[in-house]
């Protein structure tokens, strides 16, 4: 069984880190360089930064900002934001990304995800999937979750996994920032349909939160932000929580 991950996520805007409650209310969090600093230092597993404006404002991410974040780390750092062709994950890896994540561009063509991990390898490709229940089903949003699709979620991440998807990372935008746990149903329904790894986002407000999607869902990996930045949850006293209730951690 894979030891299960806690990734703290840097969210980006105009440079700087970000936190709101479901994808709107945006707050300044702290300097991402800053930060991915401290979790190095903590234990995190593995650092998360999405550039969240890249798409709308249909630019490419900071690749000087990824370039300066990943000199401060020796664990693995997945960049997202903005990417649409094998250039783009070139440049990022090159600013030293180990994992890219697409969202938006692979909805719009799914035949991307399969081109990259040809590319790359599908260890390299995560697809991350904001999701939201709407009208008795979870449907898939793009666009920095300003944009609803027709897609539904578990159909889209199936269709991930087949074209070369490496991992998943499900973004419940009903929990983001409320800080009243993981969305257990629609995180258990993904992680137990598919084989690929699934990271937990959206709603990790204590500890038992945690807890609780290791032991309810098979997701591999649980996602935070704003605990983690302002220190509401610390990494090592999470871990040891969860190491105590016989959760395997890394």
């Amino acid at each position: 069984m894979l030891k299960k991950r806690i990734i703290p996520c840097l969210d980006i805007k105009d440079g700087t880190t970000v936190k709101g409650v479901n994808f709107e209310g945006l707050i300044n969090a702290g300097n991402p360089v800053e930060l991915a600093k401290r979790y190095e230092i903590e234990g995190a597993d593995e650092l998360v930064f999405l550039d969240i404006t890249a798409t709308v404002e249909e630019r490419k991410t900071f690749a000087g900002l990824v370039k300066e974040i990943a000199r401060e780390l020796s664990i693995p750092f997945t960049v997202g934001g903005g990417i649409s062709s094998a250039e783009d994950v070139r440049r990022l890896l090159e600013a030293g990304a180990d994992k890219i994540s697409i969202n938006s561009s692979a909805v719009r063509n799914p035949g991307l995800i399969a081109e990259l991990a040809e590319e790359f390898g599908n260890q390299c490709i995560v697809v991350a999937v904001d999701t939201r229940f709407v009208n008795g089903s979870h449907r898939v949003f793009v666009k920095g979750g300003r944009e609803i699709t027709d897609l539904n979620t578990l159909d889209w991440a199936k269709k991930a996994e087949e074209l070369g998807a490496g991992e998943i990372l499900l973004t419940s935008m009903d929990g983001d920032g409320t800080k009243n746990g993981f969305d257990l149903s629609i995180t258990q329904l993904i992680s137990e349909s598919i084989s690929i790894p699934v990271i937990a986002s959206g709603g990790a407000g204590k500890v038992a939160h945690f807890e609780e999607v290791f032991t309810i869902t098979a997701a591999t990996g649980a996602l935070a932000a704003s605990v983690f930045h302002f220190s509401e949850i610390k990494i090592p006293d999470l871990k040891n929580e969860l190491k105590s209730k016989k959760i395997e951690v890394r």
